[in-house]
């Protein structure tokens, strides 16, 4: 509860209105998180009740992070350190690890600081361009009433806040690279800055100091207070949009963690249902998804039935049905049906938490290209600092009078028109927003790593089992020899499997239940190892499984093979049933193709993707996958080792190769692979091992995620080509190199716009992968 002012601590006070209440007076009262708030009145207690959070934390500032929570740069995540600051290299403010927290009224801590120094440094800027150029442009003295003399002190007064306090961040930060030797662009905006206030001040307090020839009509040294201050409301407007951009690259990530609702409703033992906090939900306990709910957290449907809208985790818009025994993912849209679900995981192990998680650690981490930039920057900043005094030096012994007053302003353009700063975002802001538009997407990319090789993807393996195929057998088809009925046949087959636990046997007996057939007691039911099935019906042997087991009753299968073999080149396995010493048919079980498999592998095929198939299954099923997916290349019968030696063989050739798989036995290959791609409904093994993971096991997926890799590296590449441009030809510019033919000077007041103008386009490209189109 909040305390109230000493004297009156017997005393609430409202967080509305801050008035003091006594608790025992009968005054409204409201509880939230535990804590019971006073109200003077029923119009706050509503108001409160509306939006607790908007009251609860003071207008301005951001929520503060708990105790220990570990800070890192966005530009350079090797730093790491508890609590926050700023990058030792680079300057930026360090971010907190893991998921991106959002902050009420504005944003997180330097945004909020930032905004607040760039009100104040706005007016008093324009307040000094007026005052020098209402002058020297215009030719109206503004303040008649006061000499040049004083209007310089006036000046003066106004800057010290405008530089020195708007300011203050980029001088500590400036400093601190100086001191630590990793020179960034703090270092030339504090140099810079600072050169144009320290010459202003001198010139005002000790104008006597300065050559004859460098004073105006009124006997005064020109000053630079208006540039100084202009240089720092520029460089913090563009900070600030550069940390607005920066907090929608978090907005994939809160998107996710909002599809989570925040309460659940728990069947008690009676039947009876009450909500709850999700925080109190526990492993194994029963809740009730109502239509139109969204799923609390990860768990198995018990009872009901119903069809469930989950695109928003896998981007796939058709609705999916679930019945008892299916699994459903927190955070996912119910349908029009209801069902009862037990709870599976909580917190951290669910889905959502682990996605938002990988999201977030993809986001801190660095592709290859991102060298690049690092050594560049490196050599960059000396080198700008060596230019800007070689153009002081060259404007000072050979410019035009007053050269001092050009050399400064030469030496000072340079340093503020060279900030690195759009270099150092180009390839860190693309990775961000990349990697929160493929969650979006249902793609998940575990490294920037991972994302910078699969733009250079030309061939995929694809396992066969859960990767092309459904991964869960079932019933294709039943064929009667003369003397017995389909149904008779399925019914037989269903009651020998009903003993087994073989993948096979649940596809047979769910095509029984599906007809409504009942299986029949068995009586000595033996598991023939490489063969089938055998058992007593009705005190009448029978026996399902291939050939072999068939024949060893003195049976011949014959009649039925020419129909066995037409099956099994469509892809079936096969199952021979012998009943009462007389063949009674046959019984196929296919792993159905996946609907979106061949739509996918067309659009493999259209991106130069070669696709091979990779399979430890038999040759004639895994023929007749490929056939009908039109899959460039097939091994079949492979062992896990196989498909190491095949993906190496293939690195040798010079092919980039990606590997998309879901068991445990993919975990060696995926991890062998330039990039594994792991199917979510698979093994966890296999997702650990990948660099990209596809909530919805689905290879549509991989057609999103090689879109998304090519459109981020060439969003990138972009970006560096602007910065590096943008410097190459700043630089020279700034330095003076036109003024010879053209009499162009740059202003630092322009310098200090481009600057800015530089990062915030840097950022602004990044953020059009939010709208990039991945189907």
């Amino acid at each position: 509860m909040n305390k109230a002012p000493a004297g009156q601590m017997n005393m609430a006070v409202d967080p509305v209105c801050g008035m003091a209440v006594d608790p025992n007076a009968g005054k409204p009262s409201y509880r939230h998180a535990g804590h019971v708030y006073y109200f003077c009145s029923d119009g706050c207690r509503s108001k409160f009740a509306a939006d607790p959070s908007r009251y609860l934390v003071r207008s301005g500032e951001p929520e503060p992070l708990p105790q220990g929570a570990l800070y890192t740069c966005p530009m350079h995540p090797e730093i790491v350190q508890e609590g926050p600051g700023h990058c030792p290299i680079c300057g930026m403010a360090l971010e907190p690890m893991g998921v991106p927290p959002e902050h009420e009224h504005g944003g997180h801590p330097e945004l909020v600081d930032f905004t607040r120094r760039l009100w104040v440094a706005v007016p008093l800027s324009l307040a000094l361009v007026a005052l020098d150029m209402g002058t020297h442009v215009v030719g109206v003295d503004l303040l008649p009433f006061l000499s040049s003399h004083a209007q310089q002190w006036l000046q003066l007064a106004i800057a010290v806040p405008a530089v020195l306090w708007c300011g203050w961040p980029f001088f500590v930060r400036g400093f601190q690279s100086i001191r630590t030797g990793w020179l960034n662009m703090f270092t030339l905006i504090a140099l810079g800055t600072g050169a144009a206030f320290l010459y202003s001040v001198v010139a005002t307090i000790a104008p006597e100091l300065f050559p004859a020839s460098m004073r105006d009509a009124h006997g005064l040294i020109p000053t630079y207070f208006e540039a100084a201050a202009v240089i720092v409301a520029l460089v913090l407007l563009g900070q600030v949009l550069e940390l607005r951009a920066r907090e929608k690259t978090g907005g994939a990530i809160r998107a996710l963690l909002d599809l989570a609702p925040k309460t659940a409703l728990r069947v008690l033992k009676d039947g009876k249902t009450e909500t709850v906090p999700l925080a109190e939900i526990k492993v194994g306990e029963l809740l009730r998804v109502r239509p139109g709910d969204k799923i609390p957290i990860d768990g198995t449907v018990i009872e009901g039935r119903s069809a469930v809208d989950e695109a928003m985790l896998t981007g796939e818009p058709i609705p999916v049905e679930k019945t008892p025994g299916d699994r459903v993912t927190g955070g996912t849209l119910n349908g029009s049906g209801s069902f009862d679900m037990r709870v599976d995981r909580t917190g951290a192990e669910t889905t959502l938490a682990q996605v938002v998680e990988m999201v977030a650690s993809a986001q801190r981490s660095r592709a290859p290209i991102q060298r690049l930039a690092d050594t560049v920057s490196g050599y960059f900043v000396p080198a700008v600092v060596i230019v800007s005094i070689i153009a002081f030096v060259a404007w000072f012994f050979l410019g035009p009078a007053p050269q001092l007053a050009h050399a400064l302003v030469a030496a000072v353009t340079v340093l503020i028109i060279a900030c690195p700063c759009a270099l150092g975002l180009a390839t860190p802001i693309s990775i961000m927003v990349a990697t929160g538009r493929g969650a979006q997407a249902g793609v998940l990319v575990r490294n920037a790593a991972a994302l910078e090789r699969l733009a250079a993807v030309n061939t995929l393996i694809a396992d066969k089992t859960g990767t092309l195929t459904e991964g869960r057998p079932a019933l294709t088809g039943v064929e009667s020899a003369p003397g017995f009925q389909d149904d008779e046949v399925l019914r037989l087959a269903a009651s020998l499997e009903a003993g087994s636990e073989h993948p096979l046997a649940a596809a047979i007996l769910r095509g029984a239940e599906q007809k409504g057939l009942k299986p029949a007691k068995v009586e000595g039911f033996e598991a023939v190892t490489g063969q089938g099935v055998k058992g007593n019906i009705d005190r009448s042997m029978a026996a399902l499984g291939n050939a072999r087991l068939i024949e060893s009753f003195g049976i011949d299968p014959a009649p039925l093979v020419k129909a066995a073999e037409a099956r099994r080149k469509q892809g079936e396995t096969v199952m021979f049933l012998a009943a009462g010493g007389k063949l009674a048919g046959l019984v196929g079980v296919a792993d159905p193709i996946k609907p979106s498999a061949a739509e996918a592998i067309a659009k493999l095929h259209a991106l130069g993707i070669k696709v091979i198939m990779a399979t430890g299954d038999n040759e004639t099923t895994a023929k007749a996958v490929a056939a009908r997916l039109g899959i460039d290349e097939l091994r079949a019968g492979l062992r896990p080792e196989d498909k190491l030696n095949l993906i190496a063989d293939l690195q040798r050739q010079g092919r980039v190769v990606a590997m998309a798989g879901d068991g445990v036995n993919d975990a060696p290959a995926l991890a062998k692979a330039d990039v594994g791609i792991a199917m979510g409904t698979g093994a966890d093994v296999a997702m650990e091992s990948a660099g990209l993971t596809l909530l919805k096991g689905d290879l549509r997926g991989v057609v999103r995620g090689v879109k998304l890799a090519r459109a981020t590296m060439r969003n990138i590449k972009q970006n560096l080509f602007f910065a590096f441009v943008y410097n190459a030809l700043g630089v020279p510019v700034a330095a003076g190199v036109l003024y010879p033919f053209f009499g162009i000077l740059l202003s630092p007041i322009i310098a200090a716009a481009a600057m800015s103008l530089s990062s915030v386009s840097v950022v602004g490209n990044a953020l059009r992968l939010r709208n990039v189109d991945l189907d």
